[in-house]
């Protein structure tokens, strides 16, 4: 690939999917779904669908040396996602997420992070190639060196939510948060130095610099089949967006489009669009 240069230092897991008619209530047992397995991880859906939009990415993370690897890692090969920083760890098991979705696309997740815990800040030694994203599915002190290796943009996405050193808020270009997420951080988004960015579903998205409103934008209308791995295309789709210099709404609906897209089609990573398939959806709105 051409476009710009992403690295992506995050999580990699295999997705084990229920799908049925609901979701459990606490204590309650939910009987008739159907299992799937799809490559997953905060992480990875990152960088697979960054890579899908036209960017040029590497992954940096750690899996298992089993035979679940394979799995979590076929759909990145298949993009050309560079996988030379993702390494095997004979100690630990390959990152396991527990997904239950509802037939209106809902979802609950469990993640059991196997080798995604054990990638230490001492795993990086390099500089960070173009563009930084990453999430909180690693230990937060390999997130915090990333970020400080890093020498381009830098997007962020706090979640799931953790406290993070200071010098995250200080350093990061681009915040993405979730509603839920944008409450429990409070006002410290508002005190970053970057750009943050909050999602809010079916609602849209809004963008910020401090207190300043300076885009927003809704999503097209689409059925929602299974919302995992929405919002890590979002937190693709915009990093990319935003580092090709498009305008805040012009990138803000270009990730809303992209975000509604893979809620379309079952699996985090399965569903997650083409830049060609994000620009017809925008050009059919009205």
């Amino acid at each position: 690939m051409s476009g710009p240069v992403i690295t992506v230092v995050g999580s990699v897991n295999l997705d084990l999917v229920a799908t049925g008619a609901s979701l459990p209530s606490p204590g309650e047992t939910v009987t008739g779904a159907t299992l799937a397995r799809h490559p997953g991880g905060k992480g990875a859906n990152q960088a697979l669908a960054a890579a899908r939009l036209g960017a040029s990415v590497r992954l940096l993370g750690r899996v298992g040396s089993d035979s679940m690897a394979d799995e979590a890692l076929a759909l990145l090969r298949i993009e050309g996602v560079d996988l030379s920083g993702c390494v095997a760890d004979p100690a630990y098991p390959t990152g396991v997420a527990l997904i239950a979705v509802a037939a209106d696309g809902e979802n609950q997740i469990v993640v059991a992070p196997g080798a995604n815990a054990a990638f230490t800040p001492r795993h990086l030694t390099g500089p960070i190639e173009g563009a930084l994203i990453c999430q909180l599915e690693l230990p937060v002190e390999t997130v915090a060196k990333a970020v400080g290796l890093a020498a381009g943009f830098v997007a962020v996405n706090l979640a799931p939510a953790a406290q993070v050193p200071p010098q995250v808020f200080a350093r990061a270009d681009l915040i993405i948060v979730n509603e839920t997420e944008a409450a429990w951080y409070g006002e410290a988004l508002h005190a970053a130095a970057g750009m943050v960015a909050i999602t809010y579903g079916a609602r849209g998205a809004k963008l910020f610099r401090g207190p300043a409103l300076i885009g927003d934008a809704a999503p097209p209308k689409v059925t929602a089949v299974d919302t995992t791995g929405a919002g890590d295309c979002f937190v693709g789709a915009l990093t990319l967006a935003l580092v090709e210099g498009q305008a805040p709404d012009a990138a803000l609906a270009f990730a809303c489009a992209a975000g509604a897209l893979a809620a379309t089609k079952p699996g985090a990573q399965p569903s997650l669009p083409t830049r060609a398939q994000v620009q017809a959806i925008l050009g059919a709105r009205p």
